[in-house]
């Protein structure tokens, strides 16, 4: 799966999670700039965990902090 595909896809599951317009979400938006609290995180790794059916490590979880750390996690789970 491409780079692109994912970063898409990611977007799309955070503009759905989050209520935001997926216009509003790049590869450099942090969830913190979406407001973003640790519910809304952790639904959104789940969210990204059904749709690619992966699991990311527990470990990880703490690090995902924007849409490219989410790419880059699923990247590696999708490669494992």
């Amino acid at each position: 799966m491409e780079r692109t595909e994912i970063m898409n896809k990611v977007g799309e599951i955070a503009a759905d999670v989050l209520g935001v317009d997926v216009a509003e979400i790049s590869e450099g938006t942090t969830f913190d700039d979406l407001d973003a609290n640790s519910l809304d995180r952790l639904q959104l790794v789940t969210a990204m965990e059904d749709e690619f059916d992966i699991e990311i490590p527990d470990e990880k979880l703490e690090a995902i902090g924007s849409v490219s750390d989410a790419v880059e996690a699923i990247e590696a789970a999708l490669e494992a």
